[in-house]
């Protein structure tokens, strides 16, 4: 269980983010924006960025931790309930898993159980204000409890789906779920507490 007066193994607490856009930051046309679920449910759904704005139900202070050592310490984060949007359109029972899709092609894989915990939160607003590009306006998902590269920044939909797909660093080694805690950065021969990177 999560510590919030502890840093996880492995990490080092930094003052400010550290920006990576392995894809290259895409260009967006806030109008057009839609944010999508679908999948395994019984009524897709699709969301403006002005009405997940006024859908606004989570603030609070939590920490960010990245596979590559370093954590930020008391981020502030506002947004929607990511379970409020799951459920809204009715999860199928076979659903078991949700892949994130980002306007720049990005995937990530993150076990539906981690989506609907209480503190898993559709980010729109950080420290106050909307997400900058490239911290991944309009809408980055968020999971105190996962290392970073599941919070997918420019994300455009969720699809709830049976099992488990690799996403695009699932595909390159890193591990499945990506607990911070567990120590899970890389899957299979690299152990589940390797310091070791895999060969991109």
């Amino acid at each position: 269980m999560e510590n919030q007066t502890q840093i996880p193994p492995g990490q080092r607490a930094v003052k400010k983010f550290i920006y990576y856009a392995a894809l290259g930051v895409p260009e967006v046309d806030i109008n057009d924006y839609r944010f999508k679920v679908t999948g395994l449910v019984e009524k897709e759904r699709s969301y403006t960025y002005e009405e997940l704005i006024k859908m606004m139900d989570v603030s609070y202070k939590r920490d960010f931790h990245c596979v590559t050592g370093w954590s930020v310490l008391g981020v502030d984060w506002n947004g929607v309930k990511l379970k409020r949007l799951v459920e809204e359109s009715v999860p199928k029972k076979e659903a078991k898993w949700v892949m994130f899709y980002s306007l720049d092609g990005y995937t990530t894989t993150v076990p539906l159980s981690d989506v609907l915990q209480e503190d898993s939160v559709l980010v729109l607003y950080v420290n106050g204000k909307p997400l900058t590009k490239e911290m991944g306006f309009p809408a980055r998902p968020f999971f105190p409890h996962l290392y970073g590269w599941k919070s997918a920044k420019w994300v455009t939909s969720m699809e709830l789906i049976p099992e488990y797909i690799d996403g695009y660093w699932e595909e390159r080694g890193y591990h499945e779920r990506g607990n911070v805690w567990d120590e899970e950065r890389f899957k299979g021969i690299w152990g589940r507490h390797s310091k070791k990177r895999p060969i991109l």
